[in-house]
């Protein structure tokens, strides 16, 4: 898929700059493993998987540029055994430019290409005491006038010690303009 402009230039009331979404590059990578690592909240995987990550998955990802600086993203992927399905991997929003809305507004420019993706599910898994991103997934499903389902999809037994167990957030199907 070639790579579409996502630009944003609007802003919320009180938003000091401007966002520009777009398909991320090879450059964010670097800039996205660092936002994963300062979010305290994600697993961070290596350098490497991120530019990978912009290689391979640009179509399905997005990043948040405030003032030509990465301030977030959205990484996802369709998935190979369910082609009607893009599943989110990792969402990240710097600790500035959080409760802003900026994760849900990449979120909802993921999910307006999703027809183009023949996608008509989203999919992403959420820990039990990750609140923020469950209200999100909940909002975008909302938005989007569709239903969550929500199933145990990874436990304790699944990781090594210390990680939560994963819930599977479904959301669909979605509804297309």
């Amino acid at each position: 898929m070639a790579a579409q402009p996502l630009h944003s230039t609007s802003r919320p009331p009180g938003e000091k700059s401007a966002f520009r979404l777009h398909e991320p590059e090879l450059a964010d990578g670097p800039q996205m493993w660092r936002l994963a690592r300062d979010s305290d909240v994600l697993d961070v995987n290596s350098p490497y998987s991120y530019v990978l990550w912009c290689r391979d998955f640009s179509g399905t990802s997005v990043v948040a540029r405030a003032d030509g600086v990465a301030c977030g993203f959205v990484t996802g992927y369709v998935r190979p055994d369910s082609p009607d399905t893009l599943f989110v991997w990792q969402v990240a929003v710097d600790r500035a430019h959080r409760g802003k809305g900026l994760a849900r507004r990449m979120l909802d420019r993921l999910g307006d290409r999703m027809p183009a993706l023949g996608c008509r599910y989203m999919e992403a898994t959420v820990t039990p005491g990750n609140t923020a991103s469950k209200a999100m997934f909940e909002s975008f499903a909302r938005g989007r006038g569709c239903e969550v389902v929500r199933s145990p999809l990874f436990g304790d037994e699944h990781f090594p010690v210390g990680h939560e167990p994963e819930i599977l957030f479904r959301i669909g199907p979605l509804r297309h303009p």
